[in-house]
């Protein structure tokens, strides 16, 4: 049986948008047909986004992104002023990017391996890729360690996370992290379902050794601060990378901001890559014209793409990034709006 140290040798590397223009054929896709007009419609979306100087920008991410090499997408997106907040899995901000924050690596798979030899060398796979699951034990328990140092209340996932990239500040070992780029630069990060990830597992090991005080989490309370910074931000531009939780969640600021008696526009634009079929009626597959029935999206700047996101992911941002219009962007920093009642937990 082969060891685990062989198993673990290659690690995933996360792709550099910097280093590849890819304007030249984005522009030549334009005159294409079938995705890759679509994909180089969103591309043009979402520089139409950073171009506006009334938009904010939703990132909205569901699936294994990070693990997959598209991390440092992200960070280059929040360290140039490309992102104003970020609506996630939990998977994507805990098991992919704080784990590697926390010096932590993914490593190269094979979707052929025997599941059973990983289970007895105690690897993680994610289709071919691999994770030591003693290291994502450590990050479990980096979780509960945070959660014992708090006050113990009710927090949003943005409160919580906050406190996450202040821990990175501190004891992270690695800069190119999302939730560490996301603290310096006063981007807020929400992940509706927080307890469904690697996360969740330490937040029970530290509620059940304190039965009588600890800290919880408070999706409501997520939910409305995602549509305070809707009302703050009044026009909006939806950038999806999947959809799940996060995708709705983000939409749905509209119609809250309505339940509230507060008037607000559908978001301006929206873009979204995934791979999920429409016909079943799920959420992910959902398209966006769909979105607009329900009063959530204006139909005016919209595109699906139907394209695996370490595909399309690198393209779209790489061509926004290269165009420049971010250069002059107004700086939101949307987590200040609530930084006094963050820092003092």
């Amino acid at each position: 049986m082969p060891t685990k140290k062989e198993f673990l040798k290659e690690t995933i590397q996360h792709i550099d948008i910097k280093k590849h223009n890819v304007v030249p054929i984005i522009d030549d896709m334009k005159n294409m047909a079938f995705s890759s007009r679509d994909l180089a419609q969103a591309a043009e979306y979402y520089d139409m986004m950073l171009k506006d100087e009334n938009c904010s920008v939703m990132l909205c991410l569901a699936g294994s992104l990070f693990s997959a090499g598209l991390k440092n997408v992200v960070v280059d997106m929040i360290r140039n002023n490309m992102v104003d907040m970020i609506v996630s899995t939990g998977a994507v901000i805990v098991d992919q990017d704080f784990f590697e924050g926390l010096g932590f690596k993914h490593y190269k798979g094979s979707q052929f391996a025997d599941d059973n030899v990983l289970r007895e060398l105690m690897i993680d796979r994610i289709y071919d890729t691999y994770i030591d699951e003693e290291d994502l034990r450590v990050c479990d328990m980096t979780i509960a360690e945070i959660c014992d140092k708090l006050e113990k209340r009710p927090y949003s996932s943005r409160e919580f996370i906050w406190h996450m990239g202040e821990y990175l500040s501190k004891n992270g070992k690695n800069k190119d992290s999302v939730v560490l780029a996301a603290y310096e630069h006063n981007v807020p990060i929400f992940v509706p379902a927080f307890s469904d990830c690697s996360a969740g597992f330490g937040f029970v090991h530290h509620q059940f050794n304190n039965p009588d005080s600890h800290l919880s989490l408070d999706s409501a309370k997520d939910f409305l601060e995602l549509t305070k910074l809707k009302l703050e931000a009044n026009e909006t531009g939806l950038y999806m990378i999947g959809g799940g939780v996060p995708k709705n969640f983000a939409q749905d600021t509209v119609v809250a901001a309505e339940i509230l008696g507060k008037e607000v526009p559908m978001h301006k634009y929206a873009i979204q890559v995934t791979v999920a079929d429409d016909r079943d009626g799920a959420l992910s597959g959902s398209t966006l014209k769909e979105a607009s029935s329900w009063g959530k999206v204006d139909m005016t700047y919209e595109q699906m793409v139907y394209c695996e996101a370490t595909i399309a992911m690198p393209l779209i941002s790489g061509y926004a990034y290269h165009k420049g219009n971010w250069k002059n962007r107004r700086k939101r920093e949307f987590q200040k709006l609530f930084l006094n009642e963050t820092v003092s937990a």
